[in-house]
């Protein structure tokens, strides 16, 4: 495998009488050997093999030098390693590491490299629904979006009893002229409005939305999809959607209601739930002046109907909160009973827990660069979501699977990256065997052998 070598020593200050010099020489070296895990997690749940299925190949077979395959690896391993450019896998299709991912060691027809440059993924990415003349790759956007859930589901060992659905809508800030983009009032800027849909840390849909449209549009045909699909598997699991207001929309709330799924929404405040709670707010006003200002809060329950968008009455619970001097009330609404679901409980253990979901978009849009989408067209930006997702979800197997019981238990994506991949190592390949020597003071080597031994016997 060539390696291309630096021959520029940089100077640095002198350590006891000692010259220290540097360069980029040391020859087959990765600083990436942590990434070995991510292929033995893959092994484990089969994701690239699958999400590569997703796409058909028209190229000419004896023109191809990297399969679909290949390609699809090294780019979500590579999102997963933290790069994201695809300018960087100039340099990375070199890397012994990423070859030895691909089952590639050596180079191929007149010294390409075991992986793919920039050029070949840039194709991958602008693949098309169906092939053309110019784009030869195509994908099927229905199994990629139904692999997310599969991925989901074959997570755990036994139907659960309860899930929760958390659905959000974020941001996704746009520099350039991409095709879809729009001005948004509320974040300020011009963005993509994407669909994200979360069970704990679990990712099940990531949909691409240009910004000019409701926070909730389209998220009904998602839920209804995801839902049979969960459904096809686990029949008797009860389902529990939860969301911000912007989801509180009667014909989602109606198809739960028909459909045997339970919800908890936010409720925007309006003048006639806030004097539907007047009682509730002086009291709450009074606890907190006797107590020296400190927040004060009282829950009551109501019945309520909007005069014109709500087809049906619904229970709404309140907080009358009064806090800072000022009150504060909020609203949920929810198809659960009060046997089912107390009102303090409601909201403060079920509802208000979906403020985590933000940490996992955070993980996605920022450790795994789902909110890189400068191509012009939202085919190619939906794809490169997709990649981003797939790499997320590997990382989150790489967390349950192996992280268990180690300092890494709960670490986000960006900390595992940092802490378990990002290892220097010397890459010896011999007649019998490729040795990765990692750097001796690594300080998680507990944890990756550790990793290592969970993924062994997650295998068997």
């Amino acid at each position: 495998m060539p390696t291309e070598c630096n021959p520029e020593q940089y100077e640095f200050a002198r350590v006891e009488g000692r010259r220290v010099q540097a360069g980029f020489d040391g020859g087959r070296m990765t600083s990436d050997a942590g990434a070995l895990l991510l292929g033995q997690v893959d092994g484990t749940i089969k994701l690239v093999d699958r999400f590569a299925g997703c796409f058909s190949d028209q190229r000419r077979r004896e023109l191809i030098e990297h399969e679909v395959s290949t390609l699809v690896r090294q780019r979500v391993v590579g999102i997963a390693l933290g790069y994201e450019d695809l300018n960087d896998h100039d340099e990375l299709r070199h890397d012994p590491v990423m070859a030895v991912l691909a089952g590639k060691l050596e180079a191929g027809r007149e010294g390409c490299a075991p992986v793919a440059g920039k050029s070949t993924l840039n194709r991958l990415e602008l693949s098309r629904v169906e092939p053309t003349r110019y784009h030869k790759i195509s994908y099927d956007a229905a199994a990629i979006e139904r692999l997310l859930v599969d991925l989901f589901l074959e997570a755990h060992r036994r139907p659960p009893e309860r899930i929760i659905l958390d659905l959000d809508a974020t941001d996704d800030p746009l520099h350039g002229t991409q095709e879809g983009r729009f001005f948004h009032g509320y974040y300020g800027h011009y963005c993509y409005l994407p669909l994200y849909i979360f069970c704990g840390d679990q990712l099940l849909v990531a949909k691409l939305r240009p910004a000019n449209i409701d926070g909730s549009a389209g998220a009904l045909e998602e839920v209804a999809r995801v839902v049979a699909q969960i459904r096809e598997r686990w029949p008797a699991t009860r389902i529990v959607l939860r969301a911000d207001s912007g989801f509180a929309r009667d014909a989602l709330m109606a198809w739960c209601e028909d459909q045997g799924v339970d919800y908890v929404f936010g409720l925007a405040r309006n003048a006639r739930l806030e004097r539907a709670i007047g009682a509730e707010l002086e009291a709450a006003r009074v606890d907190s002046e006797q107590t020296g200002g400190k927040p004060a809060r009282r829950f009551k329950e109501l019945r309520y109907k909007t005069r014109k968008t709500w087809t049906r009455e619904r229970r709404v619970v309140a907080k009358a909160e009064w806090t800072g001097g000022d009150k504060n009330p909020r609203f949920i609404v929810t198809s659960l009973t009060p046997n089912e679901a107390e009102a303090r409980w409601l909201y403060e253990q079920l509802y208000c827990a979906r403020g985590d979901m933000e940490n996992r978009i955070k993980e996605c849009q920022l450790d795994l660069f789902a909110d890189r989408t400068s191509s012009h067209t939202m085919r190619a930006n939906q794809l490169r979501l997709w990649f981003a997702s797939m790499a997320y979800v590997l990382l989150c197997a790489l967390r349950r699977l192996a992280l268990q019981g180690t300092r890494l238990a709960t670490a986000t994506c960006g900390t595992i990256r940092l802490k378990l991949l990002k290892i220097g190592a010397l890459v010896r390949i011999s007649v019998r065997r490729i040795k990765i020597a990692m750097a001796s003071a690594c300080p998680y080597q507990r944890e990756f052998g550790a990793a290592h031994t969970a993924l062994a016997q997650a295998a068997h």
